[in-house]
């Protein structure tokens, strides 16, 4: 029907005169009537049709591939639109770039890592057959018998100092507590002297031996402080410094014995190319093990040397110490006493100078 009315349309004929104006028509609504009827048409059919499409625009969004950048005015030549399709591309060339460089970084510490990871577990495997072997008794391993008598004396000499500075400590809290309470019964004596008339004599002579004691007390628990202190830094110190470095001689020990035998393995297979460049391999690495060795065997028996001197001086100075403070304080010396804490620059602290002040205290 619709396309009838636009054919009746169509083939109605204007005419035109000789100056090219229309002419005076007759009225006729039929032409009016059918642009009526066909945008009412258009009008329910269409919109469905645009709806669907601006929901499709919406959902979708645009095609940035497909758009331009137009640097002209409106209606400008061709040559000034710039496809943003290259202007993306560049974008992801630069960021693939870059991240190509991270990622080569990334690698190159990734494999620094596994090749640290393989030598030392292919370290660690050596020096764990070594071991098993000698414990079985089936491998040979490098005996110095001159140093290791000197480090077996060291540790039993350790052991035997750690005992007695365990005796020696537990002196010193004995005679603290009993100082501790000599001054209290003293306090004691004083008070019973002051409330007690009949009896103020004998807790006076009481009151002041048991402070005296206390006195003589304090200062031969400065002496004996003294003694564990020395003997403590002589054992946990320099003996354990001693000591740290023997395990390293050991560890360089049993490597170098690793890498011997296996190079002694590797000496009596067959002498082709391959077995050729892993014998040179073993080589260096045995050399390098063997000068690590033999510098650690030599700093070792210096540090053995060194420390017996320093154990006899120290041990000389802190047993004479001991013996005189003790001997003058069970003798009643008092000057004695006091006489070799002077001789040995033993300086005691007074009382409660260990406490925090009040101002410390805030």
């Amino acid at each position: 029907m619709t396309d009838g009315i636009m054919s009746k349309a169509a083939t109605m004929e204007i005419p035109i005169n000789s100056n090219g104006d229309t002419g005076t028509l007759p009225e006729d609504d039929s032409l009016e009537q059918a642009a009526k009827l066909q945008w009412s048409l258009d009008e329910k059919v269409g919109y469905s049709r645009d709806t669907r499409d601006l929901q499709q625009v919406m959902v979708s969004g645009p095609n940035l591939n497909e758009t331009s950048i137009v640097s002209g005015g409106y209606g400008g030549t061709a040559e000034g639109i710039i496809p943003t399709s290259s202007i993306k591309g560049s974008n992801i060339n630069h960021s693939a770039s870059s991240s190509s460089l991270a990622d080569d970084a990334n690698r190159g510490v990734a494999v620094e890592k596994l090749e640290y990871v393989k030598k030392w577990g292919l370290n660690t495997y050596k020096c764990t057959k070594q071991m098993i072997s000698e414990r079985f008794g089936r491998g040979s391993r490098t005996v110095d018998l001159e140093l290791e008598a000197q480090i077996e004396v060291l540790r039993d000499t350790k052991r035997k100092y750690e005992n007695m500075l365990r005796l020696a400590r537990a002196l010193t809290n004995h005679f603290y507590s009993m100082v501790q309470t000599q001054h209290a019964l003293g306090d004691t004596f004083a008070d019973l002297s002051q409330k007690s008339p009949e009896l103020r004599d004998e807790f006076g002579y009481n009151a002041e031996t048991q402070k005296l004691l206390c006195k003589n007390g304090e200062t031969l628990l400065g002496a004996v402080n003294f003694f564990v202190s020395s003997i403590n830094t002589l054992v946990n110190k320099t003996m354990e410094d001693t000591l740290q470095t023997i395990k390293l001689y050991e560890n360089a020990r049993l490597e170098f014995d690793a890498y011997r035998a296996d190079l002694e393995e590797l000496s009596l297979g067959p002498r082709d190319a391959v077995t050729m460049a892993r014998i040179d391999a073993a080589q260096l690495q045995f050399q390098v093990h063997k000068d690590k060795y033999e510098q650690l065997r030599a700093d070792v028996t210096i540090k053995l040397k060194f420390l017996e001197e320093n154990k006899v001086k120290v041990m000389h100075k802190q047993l004479l110490l001991f013996h005189n403070a003790i001997s003058a304080y069970f003798a009643g010396n008092q000057q004695q006493l006091e006489q070799t804490l002077q001789q040995f620059n033993i300086k005691l602290k007074p009382p409660g100078s260990d406490k925090p002040s009040w101002l410390e205290e805030q």
